[in-house]
């Protein structure tokens, strides 16, 4: 563990988690503009402890943390887990380009850092800190361990409103991206909610329910607190499956989903496709959950097939995750990155945001004026997208 003292701080850096109490961790997470379980001291300690995020997958852990000293013990006053990356894999904020033009000018632009909850394309605070003034110092410390050591650049990635606010009050650069989210309005089963799209789309998501249906494909919803140790295994198989099936090497170890089973049950839920009897697939969602555990956001998160039935991607990664929110008032299901086939099942556009510093000063000013194209870009295509609305009237601001 290293230690500075500055801007009246203490700050360590050190290698994992476990120098932070996770009541601290979480407490101070709480007190953030948008909270979510991807940045649980749980969670992230279980990517660090199953080999999921660890140096030789690519991750390197590099905890911050900002200590404020008090007449007992030093407070946490500031924390965020910070990666240093050989690759720009498991992102979901794509700076290949960027990367490929620091090597054709024999640049070197790894190993980069990153704020960020790996293999998580969710929005939410990065800059757990306990004010502005200590997420600003946050952010001045992690400048400055970039600079006294030579790292190249530092990404801050799906960050919330106050983290981009610190982010652009210390000039890092700004970038947009746009994901599909549902809204709960309120509505009182699925029929309602079909009834406030436009003919065509209800027509179409009620021929693919039908299609699923016919197919004697039935469902069961089972929190992460009652799923069994099939349910578990069953998950890991469709997990590992659809990796697979991409060509893909599966990003998440078996010890994560324990980890996940054993310590954070309650922010899971699985849907389970049966036919004859048999699963044949799920869907995984991710819970936020309020003070009470009462669920408030969901987030789609992985989902795999055994079996090939027409429409059950749909069914079981939006028809089910949506019945589900309105039956228990969950304000807003996140579909997770990409997607322009989630708008025709009411999941709208939405902004999501990225901050960026690079050490050099002409690649620096360069990406500046690529953002500033790429965001004339994002403008326009969130402007087309919102003109397609399923809805038939426009969500209140």
């Amino acid at each position: 563990m290293l230690e500075n003292l500055s801007l009246n701080y203490v700050t360590r850096v050190e290698d994992d988690l476990s120098g932070i109490a996770p009541k601290a961790w979480d407490g101070l997470l709480a007190q953030q503009d948008a909270p979510s379980p991807f940045m649980r001291h749980a969670y992230l300690s279980a990517l660090h402890a199953s080999g999921s995020a660890v140096p030789q997958t690519g991750w390197t852990l590099q905890v911050i943390s900002l200590w404020r000293e008090t007449t007992t013990d030093p407070a946490l006053a500031a924390a965020c887990p910070l990666y240093l990356k050989t690759h720009s894999r498991g992102e979901y904020v794509f700076d290949h380009a960027w990367a490929d033009a620091y090597e054709r000018h024999g640049l070197n632009y790894y190993p980069k850092a990153l704020v960020a909850s790996p293999f998580t394309p969710v929005p939410g605070s990065r800059l757990l800190a306990e004010s502005d003034k200590a997420r600003q110092a946050l952010l001045a410390a992690l400048l400055d361990l970039c600079k006294t050591n030579d790292i190249p650049s530092l990404h801050i990635l799906f960050g919330s409103p106050q983290d981009l606010q610190a982010c652009e009050s210390a000039g890092l650069l700004q970038r947009s991206q746009v994901q599909f989210h549902w809204q709960n309005q309120g509505w009182r089963d699925f029929d309602d909610f079909l009834g406030s799209l436009n003919q065509e789309k209800r027509k179409k998501i009620r021929q693919e329910r039908r299609k699923v249906q016919e197919a004697g494909v039935s469902f069961r919803a089972v929190r992460g607190t009652d799923m069994t140790g099939d349910d578990w295994a069953l998950l890991l198989r469709c997990y590992q499956q659809t990796y697979w099936e991409h060509g893909n090497p599966p990003y998440l170890t078996p010890a994560f989903f324990d980890a996940m089973r054993r310590d954070m049950a309650p922010n899971w839920l699985l849907f389970v496709a049966e036919q004859e009897g048999q699963p044949i697939g799920v869907s995984l969602i991710g819970l936020h959950l309020d003070a009470q555990g009462q669920p408030q956001v969901a987030y789609g998160r992985y989902w795999g097939a055994l079996a090939r039935v027409d429409c059950l991607h749909f069914e079981a990664c939006y028809y089910q995750p949506i019945e589900w929110c309105i039956a228990n008032s969950v304000h807003r299901f996140e579909g997770g990155a990409q997607g322009e086939h989630k708008m025709a099942r009411a999941l709208l556009p939405t902004p999501t945001h990225s901050a960026h510093w690079l050490a050099h000063p002409a690649f620096s000013e360069a990406v500046a004026r690529y953002l500033e194209r790429e965001k004339s870009g994002i403008d326009n295509y969130m402007e087309a997208l919102q003109q397609h609305s399923p809805l038939k009237k426009p969500l209140p601001n």
